[in-house]
């Protein structure tokens, strides 16, 4: 398999559920990625190692999915010169507006591109990283603009 060009990185075990969206969309398209679970609070020098050797390690971007609190895609931003997209995991207590709210309001100069609450944003999170890799791999547009006729052909013109 080829080495991985996006990381997916969730702050715990539960988030996969959401975050499983983006890997299967990144599967259907053939881009190579990684998994992990890195958390901001319980596991910051994991995180601190993953972000500071995800450049190196070859990543292209990252997507960081996070409940609550939020502060793993914010944290990753600000220790890599990767693009991150955050993913805004839904909780029982706020709905996951929490999340999308400590992800989106980040500071002048940490951006961090903030998608939906849930698996609609670990969808979009993994289509806008595969359309920023297809900007230098022809295949890749291909893949990505076939994937999107798909899309477009699903929908029916008349209610069924």
């Amino acid at each position: 398999m080829a080495d991985p060009l996006i990381g997916i990185i969730m702050g715990s075990t539960p988030d996969w559920e959401t975050m499983r969206h983006a890997a299967e969309t990144l599967d259907a398209l053939g881009v190579a990625h990684e998994t992990k679970v890195v958390s901001a609070h319980r596991t910051p020098k994991r995180l601190y190692d993953y972000a500071h050797g995800a450049k190196a390690r070859g990543l292209k971007a990252v997507i960081a999915g996070a409940g609550g609190a939020a502060h793993l895609p914010g944290m990753a931003a600000s220790m890599t010169e990767l693009p991150v997209l955050g993913v805004p995991v839904e909780t029982k207590a706020l709905k996951g507006m929490d999340s999308l709210l400590s992800i989106v309001q980040m500071p002048a100069g940490i951006p961090v591109g903030t998608l939906a609450i849930g698996k609609a944003g670990a969808i979009n999170a993994a289509l806008l990283a595969a359309a920023m890799l297809a900007t230098t791999d022809q295949a890749l547009a291909t893949r990505l603009a076939e994937w999107r006729s798909r899309q477009t052909e699903a929908v029916p013109e008349q209610p069924e």
